[in-house]
């Protein structure tokens, strides 16, 4: 098997995450598992893959069940998609990157 480093560096160049706002996000993002995670960590984990894999703000509102909202109040300048019924990933959106990315207890 070869190793074709072309393909590597486009995937880099298409990655979306930015940044975390929370070490608990971004180790479950890179590492895969958290302990304050455990109930929700493969929807949460298929969420964070779908926001680092997206070109634009669109790509987000596919499937549906995301249910991709801008926030207001405390949370003003954020996105946020479900996980389920109690938690979600919140981001701030800058264009082409995610930023300030999180998974917050909405409940």
């Amino acid at each position: 098997m070869s190793f074709d480093a072309n393909i590597v560096t486009q995937y880099y160049v298409l990655m979306t995450i930015k940044t975390f706002r929370c070490v608990d996000t971004e180790t479950l993002f890179k590492l895969g598992r958290v302990a304050r995670f455990v109930n929700i960590e493969r929807p949460a984990l298929r969420k964070l893959k779908q926001l680092d894999l997206a070109r634009c703000i669109e790509d987000i509102r596919v499937p549906p069940a995301n249910r991709l909202e801008i926030l207001k109040g405390d949370r003003a300048g954020q996105h946020s998609i479900r996980i389920n019924d109690q938690w979600r990933v919140c981001f701030r959106w800058t264009g082409t990157d995610a930023e300030d990315v999180e998974i917050v207890d909405y409940h």
